[in-house]
This record gives structure tokens, sequence and C-alpha cells, in this order.
């Protein structure tokens, strides 16, 4: 019976290396041979770009030969002596520009009259100009809970995912838990050692996060009720953070100009994503591309590449500082807020949609419910209700200040819808929390929309 030989063992390093030696030695001489060309998928190809260049005048003939039938059905040619007249006309008429009915049509023809067909009959009537689309009708929005208890401007909010408690940050440097319900405090958290600037609760693990101008970022164990990690790195005032919905990712902003992602595990900022040219003031994250959004005095607007760390968009649409950054719960798209214009956009190129013009003020907060309630709050005390359809202003509230106040301290720094998106939380310069609900009593016949349907002059920036 013969020796069985002993197989020589190799380490995977030395295996690895063999595999790729055998394949490049196998795929080293069809390098530089290009795939066989598929007939069918060149058709395809032609096809779409034929239809793409020309796919406008590609009837054009067709149509010219039926127009021209439809001239010689009508009569005959008339006599002689306008033989010469109806042929410089005719020629004169083919230079004109064709109608998609296949009639030519000039400068002098009116366009204001066009053709609908009624039954078996065929009738001229007046064009109309485009005009604005009716709004959905929204129930007027009410205060019913003032809330008080911080002692300083309320600069932050947050609603946790179970919709039972919701947290504010503030300027004296606490972060204080209320039950919603009820609006009675729960719980106040001390450890920043300046203004609380943005505050996030983990819908994946029992934290909470919380970002200050004292240039910490921390993570709270809402089971122990302490901070039980720091994230490093800002060099300047951290101003929003927004936590990523199915990574466990953190992203914060602020007055370095830099919008920074970081492991909520490890700790490690994973990217310091550059490009703003001044403050960051707010960032948004969400689970499609692009993944992270900011805003920023710079009077841009970002979308990110999260995977690469770098812009993926730039959006310089706006001509003064953006502040706020809204997106919508259930649509592709966002909205950002500059005391020019609120501006709609859509994902993922940040395509423009459309201005929601009239709010005159520096715009701190935007908020958007599922039902297209889109939210904004100003320095001076004003809330602004639109409608997301249409860009429709439906209702208007001025702040009252607290008793005690004085006016110029109407202002509100932030917004926040609940989970339900039934309940609008309100921080705001006089040190409360205001909340808002949708009036019940409201119907379409109490409370009309006050709309006229002008004529549409769409705004191209």
């Amino acid at each position: 019976m013969a020796a069985t030989e002993e197989v020589q063992k190799h380490s995977v390093h030395t295996l690895v290396f063999r595999s790729l030696k055998r394949t490049h030695d196998m795929f080293l001489s069809d390098q530089g041979n290009a795939p066989e060309r598929d007939n069918e998928s060149d058709q395809i190809k032609r096809a779409v770009k034929i239809l793409d260049e020309y796919g406008p005048i590609k009837e054009a003939a067709q149509r010219e030969t039926q127009a021209k039938q439809r001239m010689d059905a009508d009569g005959e040619i008339g006599s002689d002596n306008h033989t010469g007249d109806g042929a410089n006309a005719h020629r004169q008429e083919s230079l004109m520009p064709l109608n998609s009915d296949g009639t030519r049509g000039g400068e002098n023809n009116s366009r204001a009259l066009v053709a609908v067909n009624i039954g078996q009959q065929q009738m001229l009537v007046p064009k109309k100009a485009q005009t604005m689309p009716k709004p959905n009708w929204h129930p007027p929005w009410k205060l019913y809970r003032v809330i008080s208890g911080h002692i300083g401007w309320v600069r932050c909010l947050a609603v946790e995912p179970g919709n039972e408690w919701f947290c504010s940050g503030a300027a004296d440097r606490v972060i204080k838990i209320w039950d919603l319900a009820s609006g009675t405090l729960k719980l106040t958290l001390t450890g920043h050692v300046s203004t609380v600037r943005g505050v996030a609760v983990s819908a994946r693990q029992p934290y909470l996060f919380s970002c200050g101008e004292d240039k910490m970022v921390k993570c709270w164990d809402l089971e122990q009720n302490k901070t039980i990690r720091h994230y490093h790195g800002h060099l300047s005032a951290c101003y929003a953070l927004a936590l990523h919905p199915t990574i466990d990712v953190l992203t914060t902003c602020g007055r370095d100009g830099t919008v920074r992602i970081w492991d909520i595990r490890t700790k490690a900022c994973v990217h310091t994503m550059t490009g703003h040219t001044n403050t960051v003031a707010d960032v948004k994250c969400q689970a499609p591309e692009p993944q992270v959004i900011s805003g920023s005095h710079d009077c841009t607007v970002r979308l990110w590449d999260l995977a690469m760390g770098r812009t993926r968009v730039t959006l310089t649409n706006h001509k003064k500082s953006v502040r706020a950054v809204a997106i919508h719960p259930v649509q592709y798209s966002f909205a950002s807020g500059s005391p020019d214009n609120i501006k709609q956009w859509k994902f993922p190129d940040g395509n423009f949609m459309q201005n929601l013009s009239g709010h005159n003020s520096i715009i701190n907060s935007l908020a958007c419910n599922s039902d297209g309630v889109l939210v904004s709050a100003a320095d001076n005390g004003s809330m602004y209700f639109w409608d997301w359809r249409t860009g429709y202003n439906f209702q208007r509230i001025q702040a009252s200040v607290q008793p005690g106040s004085i006016h110029s301290e109407a202002g509100i720094f932030t917004l926040q819808f609940d989970q339900s998106g039934s309940r609008l939380i309100t921080g705001e310069t006089d040190k409360t929390i205001k909340i808002y609900k949708e009036d019940e009593t409201a119907t379409e016949e109490t409370h009309p929309i006050n709309w006229r349907p002008d004529i549409y002059r769409k705004k191209k920036y």
C-alpha cells in the first residue's frame, strides 16, 4: 500500500495571491478585446437617440402633407391673376412655424382661441392662462398650553419616538424633559456649560444627544440619566445635530463651517465635510440619498454624499442666510427658509419647485407634518402656516409673550411637530414652550379658504 503524501499547508495570504495570479493569467490575453456588440441593444439606442433629437419634428413632413390636402379640399385654385400671388403666399406660409394640429401660424395669428370638442361639434373658446391650483383646506391652529420652567431662551426641541414626552434645551444650560400629555416636568439634565442648541432622541437606543455653544456634543443614557459619551472635534459652537434614521451615526454642524459625521458607538469622527464658507445653521438626515442636507449663513444649501463625505449638490438660489431646513415626512422633497423666501426643492438633485413668499423676517425654524402643513417661525414672533402643495399661506399667528416680558421677546427659535403631526411645539425667547393644536370645531364653512385663482407666475429661481 502506497504511503499517502502529506499535503503541504500554505498560509491564507499565499493562497489568495496564487488565486489572484491564476485569475490574472487567465484574463490577461483578452484584456484588450472589447465585448461583442449586441445588435438589438444598438437598435434600441439608435431609436432612443432619434426620438430624443428629432421627436418634435419627426412627423413634420407628414403633417405638412395633410395640411396641403386640407387646403386643396377647401377649394380650387383661383384664376391666373391670383396664381402668382397664391404661390408667393404659399412660399411665405411655408416659412411660418408649424402648429401641433398641422396648420401654420405666424406672428399675427391669435393664440387666445383654442379648439374644443363638445360632443360631435368643434367650438373655439378663449384660452385660459395657467392658474394656481386650489389649495387643500387645513383647519386653523390655536394655542392651548404654555409651559414655563426654563430661565433662558428655549433654543431646541425634540419629541421622543413613542410620543409620550419631549425634551427642550435652552440658554440656561439645562435640558428638561416634559410629559407631552400633561406638560409637567419629568427630569432636568445638567452638564453643558453654555447654551444648548440642539437635542435629538434616538429611536434605536435609549439615548438622548445634545450639542451646545460650549463645542460639546454629548450622549445621555436615559436609563441612568447621565452622560456616557462625548464627541470631541468641533472648533467652535455647535448649532444643530441630527440622527440618521437607519445607521448609527450622528450629524452635527456649527460655527466652524463644517458638517461632522460621528460613529455613535466608537465616538470617532467618520467625516468632516467641508465646503460651506460660513456658519452652518441647520442640518437634517434621511435614509434615502442624499442622506445629509445642510443650510448655512453663506446663503447656500448643500446636499451631501454620506458615503464619500463630500458635496453632492450646492443650491445657491437664496440671497440671504439659510437658518432652517425641513424635510417632508412623506414626499421626496424638502424646504429651506431664508429672509428672502422659503423655497421648496425636489430630491435627489435639488430641483427647484416653488417659492413661498410673504414671511419677510429672519426665519429661525421650519417644520412640516404628513398632512402637508409647513410652518415657518421667525425672529419677530410670527408663525406662518402654508399648504405644502400649492404654497398657499392659510394662517398667520403672532405669538403673545408671557406676562411680564417685553414685546421684543416674542421671537420663536424652534418648531417641532409631535409624532402624530397633530401638536405643534414652539420654543420662544420669552423662556416658555407653547403647544398648539388644530381647532376641532373649525369647518370649511366657518373658516373658508380666502383664495383667488390668480394667474400663475412661475418664478424661475
